[in-house]
């Protein structure tokens, strides 16, 4: 090796700098916050890729998942507000671990006095119950024969030890549980008992003791329940309820005894509602103090339904029920049943007696969109909730009127998507579940009936009821907002709506029609639907499988929007004419002043009056600062801006447009 001069190789180094240096790259800002270094550095997922979730976003070749099913009997006694059950829960373990104990979820224990959960949020509960109230608790031999096991309760989980560690590789086993507790009158955690004109309305939810998922991530994921939503196994339900004779019980799943709990004219009206696209009512609201629109005027009706490869089940039950249905066409031909029921009050056409058709428009444009619906009953029930979501069933506000429930009605349906197909864990991920689940209802209020309702402006998406893109800006700039990668039980009622929902549906929102482009985005996300349907995906497994699908490396913007809470500040700095001559063209200098980047359309005026827009890439700012798009045309200048429509979250927009002088 020949060895250079010291001066030579100075010279030969300055040399090849020079050649180096990008041809329209302009002078670094000094006031800008931005390091492209970090913005563009590796991205660290969350979880590793390993043999259960593979690199590509997708389960591995030895992924695995354990399976629930139940067999529930239960009774509701509305006078006492006691609910009493017998469940047998057949669990298997699919994983490769052998199981020396399970986990039970126990959420009723949410309204005991000293629950974790009064604690955790910032309005203390005002009512309180004594949980759950556990009579028996047996394993099932081989031999059929049960033996009584020791169990353990911990606040909103309960631990028991099995005689016999569950084999690991497909054991199973089977559980029978003896439990009541007393139905909460306040909704404190998403299941209550609210008066009506006519008698009481009980949303039942998180009603039985309920298995904890074991999984390849965390093993048994045990987080006490605190108010932040789910994380459940799926599998078969076949439940019954059993209630007074003048209650009407709407329950997920599909109803197996309509003959003995419905009257003959029910039924037909049932069989009608089901090729009909134009609602048809079951029970009407002058037959509701009707004994005669009861098959039995005494005694108890037991309401029987079967669930099948859902995580959950819940049920709404009154007396005070109108009810009404309609057909729900579904693609390759199938068909459900949209049903809908509410108290006479919350009757009309500028309320609920539009609900079904809510429901039915937004299953059918969710299933055509992203993927088909799969249960055979899709219900919306009346009551206090604010709107809370179940599998096949919702709880919305009977209070409702049709600008504020049609958006309540589509939400809450979307969450058939989000979390209960893609089943995702929300007391840990809740923005993959609030957020993607909005920002598949920001098409569907597009879509539902020319835009009747549309734009969607509302506490989930743009809470000031602005531009999407102006308004998030208020998030952006919080020093206090909580980055989307944090766990739901840390983030403030005060941030749950604008960062969980908002944030995490707008982040899609820029994927799909600034950063990747529908054609490439709707595809990748169909098939991450389809992929994990009914599995538990991570945060890493949709990052890898969006970046793996759409063939960009989106390191930068998982980093950016969802690990930090970075700020977008581009800026038009100069316009100036190539060689002083407006005919060869004009040289606008770009700069990116903070941590964010994002691509953005940079508009040309000229001083006729007629544009010119340039696309400007994220990686226009890989290596630089600031940057001279030379723009090609033949005419004088009056202005540039960036980003002329507000479509991305630049915080600061006073420097986005240079006007020529």
């Amino acid at each position: 090796m020949r060895t250079l001069p010291i001066p030579c190789l100075t010279v030969c180094l300055s040399l090849l700098c020079a050649a180096a240096m990008p041809l329209h790259a302009a002078a670094p800002d000094s006031a800008t916050k931005f390091d492209p270094l970090q913005t563009f550095a590796p991205f660290n997922y969350p979880q590793p890729a390993t043999a259960y979730r593979s690199a590509s976003g997708k389960p591995g070749p030895l992924f695995w998942q354990n399976r629930t099913d139940y067999q529930i009997k239960a009774a509701l006694d509305p006078a006492s507000r006691k609910l009493s059950g017998e469940e047998v829960v057949t669990y298997t373990n699919h994983s490769p671990d052998e199981l020396d104990v399970l986990w039970l979820q126990l959420d009723q224990n949410r309204y005991r006095k000293d629950a974790r959960g009064a604690f955790a949020d910032d309005r203390f509960p005002t009512e309180f119950t004594d949980g759950y109230n556990i009579a028996s608790v047996q394993v099932e031999g081989a031999d059929g024969k049960l033996q009584k096991v020791d169990w353990l309760v911990s606040d909103t989980r309960m631990q028991i030890t099995l005689p016999t560690p569950l084999k690991a590789h497909d054991g199973q086993l089977r559980l029978h549980v003896s439990y009541s507790y007393t139905v909460p009158g306040e909704f404190g955690g998403r299941t209550d008992v609210n008066p009506s004109k006519n008698g009481d309305i009980f949303e039942i939810a998180q009603w039985f003791p309920r298995m904890c998922v074991y999984d390849d991530l965390v093993g048994w994921d045990t987080a006490p329940y605190l108010n932040q939503e789910f994380y459940l196994d799926y599998g078969d339900y076949d439940y019954s309820i059993t209630v007074p004779w003048n209650m009407i019980v709407v329950g997920a799943g599909e109803l197996l005894n309509p003959q003995e709990v419905l009257t003959k004219t029910e039924q037909q009206r049932l069989e009608q509602a089901r090729h009909s696209d134009a609602t048809v009512m079951i029970r009407s609201p002058t037959e509701v103090n009707d004994p005669s629109s009861r098959p039995n005027q005494s005694g108890t009706l037991t309401w029987h339904f079967r669930m099948q490869n859902s995580r959950d089940v819940a049920f709404g039950a009154s007396k005070a029920f109108v009810w009404d249905a309609a057909r729900i066409n579904l693609p390759g031909g199938k068909t459900a049943l949209a049903m809908s029921a509410y108290p006479v009050e919350s009757g009309g056409n500028d309320a609920w007696g539009r609900a079904t058709e809510y429901v039915k428009a937004s299953v059918e444009y969710f299933s055509k969109q992203w993927f088909p619906y799969p249960y055979p009953v899709a219900i919306n029930e009346a009551g206090t909730a604010g709107g809370m979501e179940y599998p096949g069933i919702t709880f919305d506000d009977k209070t409702a009127h049709s600008k504020e429930l049609q958006p309540l009605i589509a939400h809450e349906v979307g969450h058939t998507w989000f979390p209960m197909i893609v089943g995702t864990d929300e007391r840990r991920h809740a923005w993959m579940d609030e957020g993607f689940n909005t920002f598949i209802d920001i098409y569907e209020a597009d879509h539902f009936n020319h835009g009747e309702f549309a734009p969607k402006r509302d506490e989930e998406y743009a809470p000031g009821g602005g531009n999407p893109a102006d308004e998030i800006v208020k998030v952006l700039t919080d020093p206090d907002a909580p980055p989307l990668l944090t766990i739901a039980d840390q983030t403030k009622e005060k941030y749950r709506h604008p960062v969980t929902y908002f944030k995490s549906a707008y982040g899609l929102v820029l994927l799909r029609e600034q950063i990747i482009g529908p054609a490439r985005f709707d595809p990748a996300f169909r098939k991450y639907i389809q992929t994990w349907a009914y599995k538990h995906p991570s945060p890493s497994d949709f990052f890898r499988f969006m970046d793996s699908e759409t063939g960009e490396d989106l390191a930068w913007f998982w980093r950016g929007w969802y690990q930090h809470n970075w700020k977008l500040d581009l800026a038009v700095q100069n316009v100036t004419p190539v060689d002083g001559d407006w005919h060869k063209g004009a040289q606008v200098t770009v700069a990116n002043l903070d941590q964010l980047v994002l691509p953005a359309t940079l508009e040309v005026l000229y001083t006729d009056g007629s544009k010119q827009d340039v696309r400007v890439p994220v990686e226009t700012w890989m290596q630089h600062h600031s940057y001279i798009v030379r723009v090609d045309g033949s005419k004088p200048v009056k202005s540039a801006t960036i980003d002329p429509a507000h479509l991305v979250p630049d915080v600061d927009r006073s420097n986005n447009t240079f006007t020529v002088k």
